[in-house]
């Protein structure tokens, strides 16, 4: 497609202006460094995530210049990404998990921070070409596609993993690698690594390469959030913990008391991270509805979603975690589909803020040993609603008797005969269980 706003531009715009949001990792150095010798002029945006995976995020900018950059700026996105971050949290906002261990969608909410703010600082840079280090078999190409028209309806776009010149030149990392060395250019990262890293302050991503293989155990991942929780070699001591919350929000991590968003976040993820809580091995369904794999450490949000949660089966009644637990899944796979922002997602984020997470206020103790291995010590908090008096085995003073329990299961006797009506008819109508199936109500018979 090519054209006006909005057109995703088949091949490199020549001559004019084009903004990559820079990781400086291998895909995106490659990119830079290619479309300054094929004829554009390349401005190269990174953003400040607060990624583990980059011990000097203030370097980054010098780097693309070294390889081509006309100008480089760094954005900082920390603040704006844990805020998104908390927001998931108190929605719920995750749909992917395995064995009862969820994929806290760092990589999309990280997606939905870069691809808006760059895309403004580009604007203040009169640069309205946009483009990424996405490939054209994941999630991100659209992802960085949706926020970046959304920030900037007058955005052309252009991707260098759509150019079939790009890649038939630049097909694979081994080839990338060997083409920057050739340059004088080389890239520190090692060809031979057994996967490739993508982090944030809120995670940290591992996949491909031995990963796209089930066979390959997480064991060979070395965590950059934590600890290897599965090493019987690394001592892990036990450590009690406390996250309180206020207005659904946190506010006290560990003894750090703050309203900075990024320092709790922080704090929550050396806390976390000490026990390599929060890793999870994750085979997910992409927006292309093909199935990868992925190695994701989250921490500090694991942390922070245990105390929260916590607190909502301590507050809210069994029909408000169930809207909870069903609109937090659809808002996670909207998060996960690049749509954080569209209305449909905004929707369920207000009801979800306002009528479940506003209330919750409170503390958890948490004594954290091994990976998940954990014990809940202590829960209290002024909107917890949980008596012990109302269900107590002990003799108590409670809202009702023996006589109104009575009353409350004869009510019953309309629904129940109604079932009996109801069944016999699809045993009738040859709707109940063939003779080779059992009767529910003919068990043992």
């Amino acid at each position: 497609m090519n054209g006006g706003a909005g057109a995703i531009l088949a091949s490199l715009p020549v001559g004019e202006r084009v903004g990559i949001a820079f990781s400086g990792g291998l895909d995106t150095c490659c990119a830079l460094v290619w479309m300054r010798e094929h004829g554009a002029i390349p401005f190269a945006f990174t953003a400040d995530l607060g990624q583990y995976d980059e011990p000097d995020i203030d370097a980054v900018p010098e780097r693309a210049r070294r390889y081509g950059a006309e100008e480089a700026v760094l954005v900082d996105c920390r603040a704006a990404l844990a805020r998104e971050g908390l927001v998931a949290i108190q929605c719920g906002a995750f749909h992917v998990q395995t064995a009862g261990r969820r994929y806290f969608n760092t990589t999309p909410l990280g997606r939905a921070v870069t691809g808006t703010l760059l895309v403004r600082a580009m604007k203040d840079h009169e640069v309205e070409i946009w483009g990424d280090g996405s490939t054209y078999k994941g999630n991100d190409i659209e992802r960085f596609y949706r926020y970046g028209l959304l920030a900037n309806p007058a955005l052309r776009i252009y991707k260098p993993w759509l150019d079939s010149r790009f890649v038939a030149e630049l097909g694979g990392r081994r080839e990338m690698s060997e083409w920057l060395a050739a340059r004088g250019l080389p890239h520190g990262a090692s060809v031979e690594k057994a996967y490739s890293t993508d982090a944030n302050l809120l995670g940290a991503t591992h996949e491909a390469k031995d990963l796209e293989l089930l066979s390959t155990s997480m064991k060979i991942v070395e965590p950059i959030m934590g600890r290897a929780h599965w090493d019987p070699a690394i001592e892990i001591e036990p450590e009690p913990v406390s996250v309180r919350f206020e207005n659904g929000l946190p506010v006290s991590v560990g003894g750090l008391e703050s309203s900075d968003p990024v320092a709790l976040v922080r704090a929550a993820n050396e806390i976390g991270g000490r026990h390599g809580l929060g890793m999870s091995d994750q085979i997910e369904n992409r927006i292309i509805e093909a199935k990868s794999r992925g190695v994701y450490e989250a921490p500090g949000m694991a942390l922070l979603h245990l105390a929260y949660e916590r607190l909502l089966s301590a507050i809210h009644n069994e029909a408000t975690l169930e809207q909870y637990a069903d609109s937090g899944r659809r808002l996670g796979r909207l998060l996960y589909q690049g749509r954080w922002f569209d209305p449909q997602a905004l929707m369920l984020r207000e009801a979800l803020q306002r009528w479940v997470a506003g209330v919750v206020e409170g503390t958890v103790t948490i004594e954290l040993r091994r990976g998940e291995d954990y014990t809940i010590l202590d829960t209290r908090g002024a909107s917890v609603t949980y008596d012990p008096e109302r269900l107590s085995m002990e003799r108590s003073t409670t809202a009702f008797s023996e006589r109104d329990r009575i009353g409350q299961l004869a009510v019953q006797v309309n629904d129940i005969a109604d079932t009996q009506r109801i069944l016999a008819a699809q045993r009738r109508l040859r709707l109940s269980p063939s003779p080779a199936e059992s009767d529910p109500l003919e068990l043992g018979s």
